[in-house]
C-alpha cells in the first residue's frame, strides 16, 4: 500500500483519538474546575480550606509592624531611623576573626559543628557569663548557642509552654513574645509599665504596679517575661523591682524568661542586674543574650540561652528537631572575638565598655535633636532605642492612612518628611494600646551623619 493511501486510511482514526482526548480533557477540565469551585464554597462556609493553618496559628497576625513600615522606609528611601540594627562597620577585630575563619586550612571549620553550641564558642560564653553571675557556668550543660536570640526564645515557650498555662509579658514588649507565647498555646497576660507622673522624662519614670503585678499571678502562671534593658522603652529594671518579680516567682513557682540582649549598652547612673543572680533564682530562670547586639552584628544571627540543666535539657528537645545547630563559621569567628573580649575585659578598650560611652554620645545627640522639634524624648537608661511623646503634636493625618494616632505619625513622618521610626502601640496588647499611642520610637545605633540627615529633615518639615 502506498503511503498516500495509508495516510487516508488513518486519517479518520487519527481525528477521531484527537476528539476523544478533548473530550477527556474538558471532562478533566470540569472535573478540577467543580472541585475548586466545592473548595470555594467550602471556604466561605466554614472560613478555612482544607489546607488550612494549624490551630496553634489561630489568633496569629499575617503581618507584623516590621513589614508595614519597613517596606514603606525602602520604597520612600526615608532616613531609617526605625529598625534597629547600626548601618556603621563592624568591631575590626570581628570581622578580622571572620576573614581568618574563611581562610582557616581547618576543614571543620566549614562542616556541621555541635548541635548545642561549637564547643570553642560555649567555653567563651561559659567564661564570661561565670564572671558576671560570680558562678561555675558548664559550658556542656548550662549555654544553648541557637540561631539569634530570636531563637532562644522560640525554644523556651515552645518547650516549657503546655495549653492553657499562662505567660505575664510586661508591656512595652518586643512584639515576638506574644505570637510565640500562642503558638505554645498558651495565654500571655499583660502588665504595662506606667508613668509616675504626666509628664515622663526618663524610662525610669516607667514602673510596675506591686499591688496589680502581684495580683497577675496565680496556679495557672508558668512564666514571667522580663526584658531589661527594655526594648523599646530602655528602662533598666532596678534591683528592687527584680527582687520583687524574684520573690512573686518563688512564691508561686513561676520561671523567669529574662531577656537580656541589651546587658552592655548601659548608661551611667544605671547597674544591669541579672535576675539569675538573686537569691533561689538560678534554678527556675533562662538568661537570653544576643551576639548580634553584643557586638552590632545582628546579620550573624547567633545567639544563646543560659539555664540550669533540669530546664536546658528541655530546651534541647526542641532545638536539635529545629535548626539543630547554627552556622559553624559565625560560632568561631565569634568565639574569637569573645575571648579578646574576656582578656580586656572592663578596660576602655574592651568593646563590650565603649559601645556605651559611644551610644551615650547618640543618645544625647538625638535627644537634643527631638525637643528642637518639639517632641517629648524619654531619655532611656540603657540599649539604642529612645522613645518620643507626640501626642501633643498639632499635625494634618487626614491621609496617612488608617489605624490608631502613631501609626499616622509615623507613615506622615515617613512619606512627607523622609524619616522612618516605628509606632510604639504596636509594643503593647490591645487593651493597653493607648498607652502607647502618645510615642514613636527611635533608634539612634546610627552613624553621625545618618542622625545629621535626619535632624535636617526635621528641622526643616518643623520650619514650614
Amino acid at each position: 500500500m502506498s503511503t498516500q493511501g495509508l495516510m487516508c486510511r488513518l486519517r479518520p482514526l487519527l481525528s477521531d483519538l484527537n476528539a476523544r482526548r478533548a473530550a477527556s480533557s474538558t471532562v478533566l477540565a470540569c472535573q478540577n474546575c467543580h472541585r475548586r469551585q466545592q473548595l470555594r464554597c467550602f471556604s466561605k462556609e466554614s472560613n478555612m480550606t482544607s489546607h488550612g493553618p494549624a490551630k496553634r496559628l489561630q489568633g496569629q497576625k499575617k503581618e507584623s509592624v516590621w513589614t508595614e513600615f519597613s517596606k514603606l522606609c525602602s520604597e520612600t528611601k526615608a532616613t531609617n531611623l526605625g529598625q534597629g540594627f547600626p548601618d556603621s562597620a563592624a568591631p575590626e577585630h570581628i570581622r578580622k576573626a571572620l576573614v581568618d575563619v574563611a581562610n582557616s586550612s581547618n576543614p571543620l571549620h566549614f562542616q556541621y559543628t555541635r548541635g548545642f553550641g561549637h564547643i570553642r564558642l560555649v567555653n567563651a560564653i561559659a567564661a564570661l557569663y561565670g564572671k558576671h553571675m560570680s558562678r561555675n557556668i558548664d559550658p556542656m550543660g548550662d549555654v544553648l548557642v541557637t540561631v539569634g536570640a530570636y531563637q532562644s526564645l522560640f525554644n523556651t515557650f515552645m518547650s516549657l509552654i503546655n495549653p492553657g498555662d499562662e505567660v505575664i509579658i510586661i508591656e512595652p514588649f518586643f512584639d515576638c513574645y506574644e505570637p510565640m507565647v500562642m503558638m505554645a498555646q498558651g495565654t500571655p497576660r499583660y502588665i504595662a509599665l506606667k508613668p509616675k507622673n504626666e509628664n515622663p522624662q526618663s524610662a525610669g519614670d516607667f514602673v510596675l504596679d506591686p499591688d496589680e503585678l502581684a495580683g497577675m499571678f496565680n496556679e495557672n502562671t508558668k512564666a514571667i517575661v522580663v526584658n531589661t534593658p527594655n526594648n523599646p522603652l530602655g528602662k533598666v529594671f532596678k534591683r528592687s523591682e527584680l527582687e520583687m518579680i524574684a520573690n512573686l516567682c518563688k512564691k508561686h513557682d513561676v520561671l523567669c524568661v529574662s531577656d537580656e540582649v541589651y546587658e552592655y549598652m548601659i548608661y551611667p547612673g544605671n547597674e544591669h542586674i541579672r535576675i539569675a543572680t538573686l537569691p533561689d533564682m538560678w534554678d527556675r530562670t533562662l538568661t537570653i543574650c544576643s551576639a548580634g547586639k553584643i557586638f552590632s552584628v545582628t546579620g550573624f544571627k547567633l545567639g544563646w540561652t543560659i539555664a540550669p540543666p533540669h530546664l536546658m535539657d528541655i530546651l534541647r528537645t526542641v532545638h536539635q528537631n529545629c535548626t539543630f545547630n547554627a552556622a559553624t563559621p559565625l560560632q568561631e569567628a565569634l568565639a574569637i572575638s569573645l575571648e579578646l573580649e574576656l582578656s580586656r575585659l572592663n578596660k576602655p578598650e574592651c568593646y563590650l565598655v565603649s559601645l556605651a560611652k559611644e551610644l551615650e554620645e547618640k543618645r544625647d545627640k538625638l535627644a537634643a535633636m527631638l525637643r528642637e522639634i518639639g517632641m517629648t524624648p524619654i531619655i532611656p537608661q540603657g540599649a539604642y532605642f529612645m522613645l518620643a511623646n507626640v501626642s501633643h503634636l498639632d499635625m494634618d493625618l487626614s491621609d496617612a492612612g488608617d489605624g490608631r494616632r502613631d501609626y499616622k505619625i509615623v507613615r506622615y513622618l515617613t512619606k512627607k518628611v523622609g524619616v522612618a521610626t516605628i509606632p510604639c502601640s504596636a509594643f503593647y496588647s490591645e487593651a493597653h494600646k493607648s498607652i502607647g499611642e502618645k510615642f514613636i520610637r527611635f533608634c539612634f545605633i546610627k552613624e553621625d551623619h545618618t542622625l545629621d540627615k535626619a535632624a535636617e529633615k526635621l528641622k526643616k518639615w518643623r520650619d514650614l
